[in-house]
């Protein structure tokens, strides 16, 4: 499949909906940051927290605007060929809106150093309510097919040539970037709040991306799977998949099932199986997403 045919069929698949809720989601961001974080200088995570710390460094007319542009829209260039035409589109339509809304409010707030127009001078509140609405803001983005920082694509691309995790190199980079603001500042206390910040933020987006009623997906080791996929199918209105195996100690032909449920109905699960097999097994894994083919299509 050559360049230019890849390019177009991506383009195809842009749902322009989505700019809706990324527009959105660029204005919640905006509005976190700009509202509780930037007046009393504390600092975001990722290439956003980097382009607030460039901010306090360099001459007034170079605007946080500015750097969060120049700054995330190379990144999200640069990760086009791995991540794809659509979410290369979302991502920097989302920069475009959290830049051009982070150059917009000051005009409709007073915006004083050293307060929040809203939580004033309280930097905990600064903290929970900046990461709250970044993380908002984030999530949305993801949810909706892209990114709203170049850490995000910068982790993808160097974390696994790292031997890192994509959420542990997220974090080491915030972390040497708080060590820098606060050997510049020679004071520990902003970037100590910051990771408040960033711990909240980061939860945030978790609960946006994956939701409250988080899956989770029960691995069933037993000898009589097809009762137990009888009675759940029954009790839950869904079905299961079934896979033959051989038990590594007894040897015994057993068979493992795999079964997605919600946190509420763990327990009404352990009670079926138990009742139906009390020598099973049941693993629980988190489910972050269930994809179908009827989703694909839309």
């Amino acid at each position: 499949m050559n360049l230019k045919y890849k390019f177009l069929r991506g383009w195809k698949e842009i749902q322009f909906s989505h700019f809706v809720w990324l527009l959105i989601a660029g204005t919640i961001n905006a509005f976190g940051v700009m509202l509780f974080l930037y007046p009393v200088k504390l600092y975001d995570s990722g290439i956003s927290g980097v382009s607030m710390f460039l901010n306090q460094l360099t001459p007034p007319e170079l605007t946080l605007s500015l750097f969060l542009f120049v700054l995330n829209v190379p990144i999200f260039l640069f990760g086009l060929k791995r991540q794809g035409i659509v979410f290369t589109v979302y991502s920097i339509f989302a920069v475009v809106v959290y830049s051009i809304a982070s150059a917009i409010i000051p005009n409709y707030f007073e915006l004083e150093t050293g307060a929040s127009p809203l939580a004033e001078m309280d930097l905990l509140l600064c903290a929970i309510f900046g990461g709250v609405l970044s993380g908002i803001g984030s999530g949305m983005t993801i949810r909706f097919g892209g990114a709203i920082d170049g850490i995000d694509v910068l982790s993808v691309i160097f974390a696994k040539g790292m031997g890192l995790s994509l959420g542990s190199f997220v974090m080491i980079f915030d972390t040497i970037l708080y060590v820098i603001c606060g050997l510049t500042i020679n004071s520990w206390i902003l970037p100590l709040y910051s990771i408040v910040t960033y711990y909240i933020g980061s939860n945030t987006v978790d609960f946006v991306v994956e939701g409250l009623d988080r899956s989770k997906c029960a691995m069933i080791v037993t000898t009589k799977a097809l009762e137990i996929s009888d009675a759940l199918s029954e009790n839950f209105q869904s079905n299961g998949t079934i896979v033959n195996a051989i038990g590594g100690y007894s040897h015994e032909e057993k068979q493992i099932m795999y079964f997605v449920v919600n946190h509420f109905q763990i327990n009404r699960l352990k009670k079926i199986v138990y009742e139906i097999d009390k020598n099973a097994f049941i693993s629980l894994q988190d489910v972050s997403d269930i994809i179908k083919k009827k989703d694909l299509a839309k």
